[in-house]
């Protein structure tokens, strides 16, 4: 295994979430398809798929993308549109989570952790 690479959210409207993505994640996308829109978020991939090429959602895995101020991208994340999940929270030392719900009800994870170092 070599680390996660990707994220995938599904959307019913590609142009919709890939506009509402790009000003969440303040960034374009590097790969706009039809069938596929990637976004590089700090070297990871962030890729939306039409949902009826996809199967259903689920809230059994969550992705947690690193933030380094985790009430100001909370609020952020609201003021585009998503809902509360999880209010940011602690977990245990220095470590906050939170989550939120996109327009489309996908979880985006976020996270404040100061102990992880990519190698």
């Amino acid at each position: 295994m070599l680390g996660l690479r990707t994220t995938v959210y599904m959307v019913p409207n590609l142009q919709e979430a890939k506009d509402w993505y790009a000003k969440a994640f303040e960034t374009k996308p590097y790969f706009d398809e039809p069938f596929y829109v990637g976004f590089n978020i700090e070297g990871y991939e962030l890729g939306l798929l039409p949902e009826e090429k996809s199967g259903a959602k689920g809230n059994n895995v969550l992705s947690y993308w690193g933030v380094e101020d985790i009430q100001k991208s909370f609020d952020h994340l609201i003021s585009m549109g998503a809902t509360v999940h999880e209010e940011p929270n602690n977990v245990g030392g220095d470590l906050m989570v939170a989550s939120v719900f996109d327009p489309w009800n996908n979880i985006i994870g976020i996270i404040y952790n100061p102990y992880f170092k990519l190698p």
